[in-house]
């Protein structure tokens, strides 16, 4: 929808007759521009040609299915007069049924006049065209947010324009031809019939040749600068366009940590698909000139390598915590896929490798750090969605072969890849090309009980690592505010939450991994090891950090969502933090936090008299998946007397009612007398209760 937004400012400053003309009235009215913009530009609309009646039934269906949006939105439309406008234009667009290819070629050339105005007010430099060009100077200034349309466009205008000088050049030179062999006609009779070398239709003649033979010269000289410029504006586009490869594949590195990602591709492979056509017209227009320009050449010869060679992506990822002997899948995507050479099937193969054959691959790995099953797939084009894939539906690693361990460093440490190669031609392109990507990292285990602590080495791998590394580099201690942003956004995301972390969750966390519970300033700034991470256990416990951490995300998303999302569980807090907080608060105000003692479980501290008359702060065994799975907590909240006001003064009935479960009711003639669970505690509990765990 981005072109239509910057064409939409640009219409403002338009003569209404453009407009009527770049959307005529009575065939695609502007306001189905307006109101399909998003589902225009996400349809391919530059292959269709009057011509080729293959296209006729994809015609027809964007045809159907922009009558039927059209439709949709009118009766979605509380505005009367939008709504019976949009139906009356839905009707006139049926008289297209009978020729959809002319509506779809219609659509196609309405995109195209679009991106040319575009592209002529972005370079214009003074507002002859545009009265107010004002209006243009956020669409010039945000480079970023329509990059592939803007450069791609340009480009091609250069290209046409290269074309056009070739076509001219060619005239003029068929008109030098002709009338050097007038002139030559003319020299018999001058020199038998004694005429006058200086008669005045010779003199033409010979001006006109020479006027002809400047021009041949001027274009031809012109031709050549334009496409030098058109061989350096290539060159630009596709640094953009693997940039934003590049970025891609980091945002999809991130959304490991819950950052967002948008994996449409689409929009990523058309551009490539454009600039593989500029390639080709170029190459061609070289070949034209008769003669050899090798810098061009070499340069459009490199610059067609680059683009084939990484077009290569993985769409979807193999896991990045991989057990042996386990069935795992992946796919990977060639975004030149439309391209390539018929005949032959592209074969793409798998193969694991380490950190250190990462580092050099420059050629393919020759010794095997692990055997993979189902590592190959062939390359398929799917014609409906357009998209060219190999899918690796069964894979699964055989055996590892890991490397020598470093001190203290663990199997769950050691980071590995896929590397997926083949050898591909493309149409166009005299031989074949060998193209490669490699997979995110991935942590390869045998046991089930290694999978936290692999989890760990991936979620600091994809936090905190830089782009363009040596792979697989990491920091060894990063600052704290980093580190909080990270487990702020895995939890949001593990959770399936709005709801973030707080301020005194943050600090608590804090405190803990840095073992300072008294310590209430700043940490943003401190940092924060890998063993303080994962590798030392916590003072006084027998699991690390990110172990207890991920304990309490499992049990949040599991059987706590709800509770959490609504701000019922107060969550991280340290006891004297607690204390502090429930001190003064009548008898009976509890909340409910996250155990500071066990993996995975969530307690509720409640304030009650003491022996003395006084008042202490209670907290209850924490409840863990296995207990939530028994009895929810809202059922433990509702059967515990203790606890009336959730902090700081909500009554508990009017806040946890609808996490209550109905009585269930012994099913009638069984015979049987219903029995229930009640959760007690303390003394209620009876003797034969577990002792109380610290919390």
């Amino acid at each position: 929808m981005a072109q239509w937004m910057h064409m939409s400012q640009m219409i403002l400053c338009l003569p209404d007759e453009t407009v009527n003309n770049l959307y005529p009235p009575s065939a695609f009215p502007i306001e189905v521009r307006q109101f399909l913009a998003e589902w225009i530009e996400s349809q391919r609309w530059d292959d269709f040609s009057l011509e080729n009646m293959e296209q006729e039934r994809q015609a027809q269906v964007l045809l159907e299915q922009s009558i039927n949006l059209l439709r949709t939105i009118a009766q979605q439309n509380n505005n009367v007069v939008y709504r019976m406008k949009l139906m009356q234009i839905s009707r006139n667009m049926t008289m297209f049924q009978q020729q959809p290819l002319q509506f779809a070629v219609m659509v196609r050339d309405i995109l195209s006049k679009e991106r040319a105005l575009l592209v002529t007010v972005t370079n214009t430099p003074t507002p002859m065209a545009i009265p107010d060009h004002s209006h243009y100077q956020q669409y010039q200034n945000r480079e970023s947010s329509f990059p592939s349309v803007q450069d791609v466009d340009h480009l091609v205008l250069k290209v046409l324009e290269v074309q056009d000088i070739r076509q001219k050049i060619h005239q003029q030179q068929e008109d030098l031809n002709w009338e050097r062999q007038n002139f030559e006609g003319l020299q018999g009779p001058i020199q038998q019939n004694g005429l006058d070398p200086a008669n005045s239709e010779i003199q033409k003649l010979q001006t006109r040749i020479q006027q002809l033979e400047y021009n041949v010269k001027a274009m031809a000289t012109k031709r050549f600068q334009l496409l030098k410029e058109c061989v350096d504006c290539l060159d630009q586009c596709q640094s953009r366009l693997i940039s934003r490869l590049k970025a891609w594949r980091w945002e999809q590195h991130k959304a490991t940590i819950g950052h967002p990602f948008d994996d449409n591709l689409n929009p990523l492979q058309t551009w490539c698909e454009q600039l593989l056509g500029v390639n080709g017209k170029l190459r061609q227009e070289l070949m034209l000139i008769g003669e050899q320009i090798p810098e061009l050449q070499e340069s459009l010869g490199k610059l067609v390598q680059i683009l084939i060679q990484s077009s290569l992506v993985v769409d979807r990822q193999p896991p990045q915590v991989i057990k042996t002997q386990s069935k795992f899948s992946t796919t990977v995507r060639y975004l030149l896929g439309e391209k390539v050479a018929p005949g032959k099937p592209v074969v793409l193969k798998a193969q694991i490798i380490n950190e250190l054959q990462a580092r050099n691959l420059s050629s393919l790995p020759s010794d095997n750090v692990g055997e993979l099953i189902n590592n190959s797939a062939v390359l398929e084009h799917n014609t409906a969605s357009k998209s060219t894939c190999a899918t690796f539906r069964n894979m699964s690693i055989k055996k590892i072969k890991r490397a020598d361990r470093k001190g203290s460093e663990s199997v769950t440490e050691e980071k590995f890849a896929l590397l997926f190669s083949t050898e591909i031609s493309i149409t166009g392109c005299d031989t074949p090309y060998r193209i490669q990507m490699i997979s995110l990292p991935v942590v390869v285990i045998v046991h089930g009980s290694q999978d936290n602590n692999a989890l760990a080495t991936v979620i600091w791998d994809c936090a905190f690592s830089e782009a363009d590394r040596v792979p697989f580099v990491v920091p060894e201690r990063v600052p704290w505010r980093m580190m909080c942003n990270t487990l702020n956004s895995k939890f949001t995301s593990e959770v399936q939450t709005q709801h973030s972390l707080d301020d005194y969750n943050q600090l608590f966390l804090a405190q803990k991994i840095f073992d300072k519970p008294d310590f209430a300033d700043d940490f943003s700034n401190m940092l924060v090891t890998w063993a303080q991470f994962n590798k030392e256990f916590l003072p006084g416990r027998q699991f690390t950090f990110w172990q207890w951490f991920e304990g309490v995300m499992e049990l949040t998303k599991k059987h706590l969502k709800t509770y959490w999302s609504e701000g019922l569980i107060f969550g991280f807090i340290g006891k004297q933090h607690l204390h502090l907080i429930l001190k003064d608060r009548q008898n009976g105000t509890f909340l409910l936090r996250f155990s500071d003692s066990e993996i995975g479980g969530i307690t509720i501290a409640y304030v009650s008299a003491s022996e003395n008359g006084g008042q202490k702060i209670q907290n209850i065994q924490p409840f863990t998946r296995r207990d939530l799975e028994i009895r929810s907590l809202g059922d433990r909240i509702r059967d515990i007397g203790h606890v009336t006001h959730l902090y700081p003064e909500y009554p508990k009935h009017e806040v946890f009612k609808k996490f209550y479960s109905e009585p269930q009711a012994s099913p009638s003639g069984s015979g049987y007398i219903p029995v229930s669970l009640h959760t007690k505690v303390g003394p209620e509990a009876g003797s034969a209760s577990p002792p109380r765990k610290s919390c």
